[in-house]
């Protein structure tokens, strides 16, 4: 590896633990002062709030990392700039490709890193740090069941399916409701039943009543002790998905749970455009390295600008990305956009930018 080529390697990683450390910090005191006095109210121990707060590290990092790339980018720049270096790398005959080689290279890495914490390391530590918050620091009893945030799922391409609570395993559902439709979306027949248990692979009905409707407005009644069901849905989804905790399921419970439902003729537009999402953000941070290096060349290709003017940038820049997100995501859950699509746009928005800017370049 040349000598040039790891100096400024060294020098933008340098630059970039100075950003990253800054960013981690306001974070993590923010959201410390926010929390730290609910906390103190349950007496809790130092030991499981410095836990708690470890734990979030890597959710944290996967936001801030683009940020801190782009602004780590901008800074770099600006005092190469400043110390006029890059004009003597470009009177050697060294290439601006050549310069931005190492900014890119760390990008790529960086990507990789947060792509392994979006599949697997956040998941996991999201869960910890939760049931670290409520067992440990406030002290609560584990519960045998919780109250579902969307009760309402899919099942089948005619039926849905009601689901007031659910154990912590997920093998118990209390007040179950099954309604199966025409397909002219008339009302055909509803199953009640107390609960719902999973057993030998199988979901059974207990305490329950089944009602039919005919054409002619006549309703037929008919009560069960018990009743085997058959849906593709397993305990797991009960307990991640419909309680509402998708961002803590991995990448392999995502997939298991979306071939499930495609397989049970079910929609999974939020979560599969959930999925996509977490796959495409981590490559932005080589979409930020790119906008960083044109907006840090685009006036005459030798010079940047200050360090207040590249945080500056950093900062807008990073704000108009992430409402862009946001926003694709949104209409992505709500099914005017697939869920691909609407998982990339901002990434192919903002690199068309990178690379426009990069074109008015003066090489």
């Amino acid at each position: 590896m040349p000598i040039l080529f790891r100096y400024l390697l060294r020098e933008y990683a340098k630059i970039f633990t100075m950003c990253f450390s800054g960013l981690m910090t306001i974070y993590l005191v923010i959201d410390f002062f926010e929390k730290v006095r609910r906390f103190l109210r349950y007496d809790a121990s130092w030991i499981d709030v410095l836990t708690y707060f470890l734990l979030k590290a890597p959710a944290i990092s996967f936001q801030i990392a683009p940020l801190a790339i782009l602004m780590a980018t901008l800074l770099t720049f600006g005092l190469l700039s400043r110390g006029h270096e890059i004009t003597a790398m470009r009177s050697c005959g060294i290439s601006l490709v050549w310069i931005t080689s190492p900014f890119l290279i760390f990008a790529v890495g960086m990507s990789l890193v947060l792509l392994l914490f979006s599949s697997t390391i956040i998941p996991l530590a999201g869960s910890k740090s939760e049931e670290i918050r409520t067992t440990r620091i406030e002290k609560k009893l584990p519960a045998a069941a919780v109250t579902l945030k969307q009760p309402w799922t899919r099942v089948g391409a005619n039926g849905l399916m009601h689901v007031t609570s659910v154990s912590v395993g997920g093998e118990l559902l209390g007040d179950v409701r099954l309604f199966h439709f025409t397909p002219n979306f008339q009302l055909a027949e509803v199953t009640e039943a107390d609960e719902a248990r999973y057993q030998d692979s199988t979901w059974t009905l207990y305490q329950g009543r089944h009602r039919r409707f005919s054409t002619d407005g006549t309703m037929s009644t008919t009560e069960f002790d018990h009743q085997p069901i058959g849906f593709t849905l397993i305990p797991d989804d009960f307990t991640t998905w419909l309680a509402g905790d998708s961002e803590l399921m991995t990448f392999h419970d995502i997939r298991a749970y979306s071939r499930r439902r495609q397989q049970h003729g079910s929609q999974t537009a939020r979560l599969t455009t959930d999925y996509y999402s977490r796959i495409a953000f981590p490559f932005v941070t080589i979409i930020m390295v790119l906008v960083g290096i044109a907006l840090s060349l685009r006036r005459s290709g030798t010079r940047g600008g200050g360090m207040a003017i590249g945080i500056g940038q950093a900062l807008a820049v990073g704000f108009c990305y992430w409402t862009t997100h946001s926003i694709a995501i949104a209409l992505g859950r709500g099914g005017v956009l697939t869920p691909f699509i609407a998982a990339w746009m901002a990434n192919i928005l903002f690199m068309s930018f990178g690379l426009y800017l990069m074109f008015k370049v003066r090489y």
